[in-house]
């Protein structure tokens, strides 16, 4: 369940404007980053409501991460269109004021509660099985993006510094090898090689953002295919997990979704020959995306969204690698070498994009 007992985390619930009483709160979901129950009260039959505990080690601007999910909710909110006999919290997160009207409490050993209105008769896929269901991923994403791309980016904080910077996440890597803590870059040269070789490369879309030549836009910054709720129809319904909404570049996003719906195998997949990519899956995502993003996007962000497909598996895999060196202590392992093959996978994902790169581009070429 949690560290948590029942009677804190009811008494954290209590704190929320909730319709009825409370009759039951059980643990939801499969979320690695905050504890996540559901709440049940007598007035169920209208509504239910998630409670969560905010991970602020992870997250420790609560207040700044909580006022970005309200502006970007309350924003969406005014743009989405309701079929009859919907609510608005049916297609956009809806956060529960508490009793004091704030945005989330903290209990008094130091916690963090938020509560949002449960989204009913929903699903997610962690991976993508029809070519339908990719393009409705695409076109959630780039519905949520273009809704928010006349909303004031600098309004929005960044929760986490540098999340998608990778001269950063390379900076990093270099002082891993200087300390060589675990004796481990002897190990892994090759890995090195095929990454600096690329460096250049894979700073495309970070030189063109410094230089002002693309604009900075409100981001969702994990769009994996679980963050988007389907109906029964798999027909996209809302974009979820709003925790890393920070102002971002456009192709950041759009390489974070092909990088996770277009490899057919687990991320820390031992067998690399494994690694394809599922181009069917690529072109119903871009297109898509596309059919919602194409009006608002500027030429040159939809040039650089095959530069985002190739940075994102690089800078994990960068990421990867350098918790690798340092010693396993950022990602969960759970056996000696876990996060190697996790950097495997990736490198090699980019190496598929590479001998695919020209039907990449036409695919976005022919939808633009």
């Amino acid at each position: 369940m949690s560290d948590f007992n029942q009677l804190v985390i009811e008494s954290a619930a209590k704190q929320f404007i909730l319709e009825g009483d409370i009759i039951s709160v059980q643990p939801f979901g499969s979320g690695h980053i905050n504890d996540t129950y559901r709440v049940m009260t007598t007035e169920s039959t209208q509504v239910s409501y998630l409670l969560q505990r905010i991970n602020h080690h992870v997250f420790p601007n609560v207040d700044g991460l909580m006022r970005n999910i309200a502006l970007v909710t309350q924003h969406l909110s005014e743009k989405v269109k309701v079929a009859k006999g919907k609510r608005v919290s049916d297609h956009v997160l809806t956060i529960v004021p508490t009793r004091d009207g704030n945005l989330y409490i903290q209990d008094e050993p130091g916690n963090y509660w938020r509560m949002f209105i449960l989204i009913e008769d929903t699903k997610s896929y962690d991976i993508v099985e029809t070519e339908f269901q990719a393009a409705e991923g695409g076109r959630a994403f780039g519905l949520f993006q273009k809704q928010l791309s006349d909303l004031d980016a600098s309004l929005i904080v960044e929760v986490l510094p540098n999340f998608h910077n990778i001269d950063f996440r390379l900076e990093n890597l270099r002082k891993a090898i200087t300390k060589d803590t675990c004796k481990r870059v002897a190990l892994v040269k090759d890995r090195l090689d095929f990454i600096f070789s690329r460096e250049d490369r894979m700073q495309t879309i970070l030189q063109l953002g410094s230089k002002g030549k693309l604009p900075l836009r409100i981001t969702h910054n994990d769009t994996k295919f679980n963050n988007v709720l389907l109906d029964h129809h798999d027909k996209m319904q809302c974009v979820i997990d709003l925790d890393t909404v920070m102002p971002g570049y456009i192709a950041y996003d759009f390489g974070d979704a092909i990088r996770t719906i277009i490899n057919p195998v687990a991320e820390d997949e031992i067998d690399v020959s494994k690694i394809s990519l599922n181009l069917a899956l690529y072109k119903a995502y871009a297109e898509g995306y596309l059919e919602e993003a194409n009006d608002f996007l500027t030429t040159l962000e939809k040039e650089t969204l095959v530069d985002g497909a190739f940075l994102l598996p690089f800078m994990q895999g960068v990421r990867f690698l350098t918790d690798y060196l340092e010693g396993d202590h950022y990602y969960k392992t759970k056996y000696e070498d876990h996060n190697l093959v996790r950097t495997n996978t990736q490198l090699k994902l980019v190496e598929e994009m590479e001998r695919n790169e020209a039907f990449m581009r036409k695919v976005v070429f022919d939808c633009i």
